[in-house]
């Protein structure tokens, strides 16, 4: 049997760069060893599922999302890459939805000229970890994570450890895949989502890195649910005025891509939590399975 699979780049910037993900549009009656299957043979950080929901439903579709190894309950890049998708096939308009996944129902909207907004889950702060702990998981002195900042697990959806490292570090960072894999495996947790915060004056908010070698993924161009779980974090931790946030992630990969964020709060607690971006359409391809 042969499935039609598209590559979409998500969260470009400037019109290049952006995270690939592979998208199947019409995903009704693949099993998930044959979705798993698709996604392997892709080899993209994420490939997403399209189905269609239950009759009782409230979401307008269904994603699943599966990485070279696993399926995951939710993924930022694969969801901006899949609405896009549909968009410039015409199959959606302009307008709001909900798409059923992992994670929930979760709200996405998609402008007159393409950007897509994702609604993500509220956050959820959860453990926090000592320089000492993280620092061998970047081949890096404990030193080199002192920032003033908490290293701390944040999820909006996946569970990421948030890492801040001081000025011109961030680039050099080579990660201890093997013991980074362990880690997240005993933590419950996807990966690092390391961060490097720029000056006030910047467009940017910060510049990232993600690695989650557990999930297949050695290091990902643009991770749009770490993205919503920083902005919370920065908003609780760094800069509680703040609402408006811009990642640039990929640089190292040389897939530069920006990923925004915005957040609503009320009395100190974040009720509502965006990411946006826009995406590219690349090709697309035939991939066999077994029937």
């Amino acid at each position: 049997m042969q499935i039609r699979v598209y590559t979409v780049n998500a969260f470009t910037y400037l019109n290049e760069g952006g995270n690939p993900a592979g998208v199947v549009p019409d995903a009704d009656g693949l099993s998930e060893t044959q979705m798993q299957h698709i996604a392997r043979q892709m080899g993209y950080p994420e490939t997403a599922f399209v189905c269609t929901p239950e009759p009782d439903s409230a979401a307008n579709l269904r994603v699943r999302f599966f990485t070279p190894n696993a399926e995951v309950d939710f993924c930022g890049h694969a969801t901006l890459a899949t609405f896009s998708l549909l968009w410039q096939q015409q199959t959606l308009t302009a307008g709001e939805y909900i798409q059923d996944t992992g994670a929930g129902l979760l709200k996405v909207s998609i402008t007159e000229n393409g950007q897509v907004s994702m609604d993500q889950q509220r956050p959820e702060f959860l453990q926090s970890f000592s320089a000492e702990t993280i620092a061998p998981l970047l081949n890096l002195p404990a030193t080199e994570l002192s920032t003033g900042l908490p290293i701390q697990a944040v999820s909006t959806g996946l569970a990421d450890i948030l890492v801040p490292v001081p000025a011109g570090r961030l680039n050099r960072l080579i990660p201890n895949h093997r013991l980074l894999s362990e880690f997240c495996r005993q933590h419950n947790l996807i990966g690092l989502h390391v961060f490097e915060l720029q000056p006030t004056d910047s467009a940017l908010t910060a510049t990232c890195r993600n690695f989650a070698p557990l999930f297949g993924i050695p290091e990902e161009a643009a991770t749009g649910s770490s993205s919503g779980a920083l902005a919370c974090y920065l908003h609780t931790l760094h800069s509680p005025q703040q609402t408006e946030y811009s990642f640039l992630q990929g640089c190292a990969l040389g897939q530069s891509s920006e990923i925004n964020s915005t957040l609503q709060a009320h009395q100190g607690h974040i009720i509502r939590v965006q990411v946006s971006g826009t995406a590219q359409l690349i090709r697309h391809q035939s991939v066999t399975v077994a029937g």
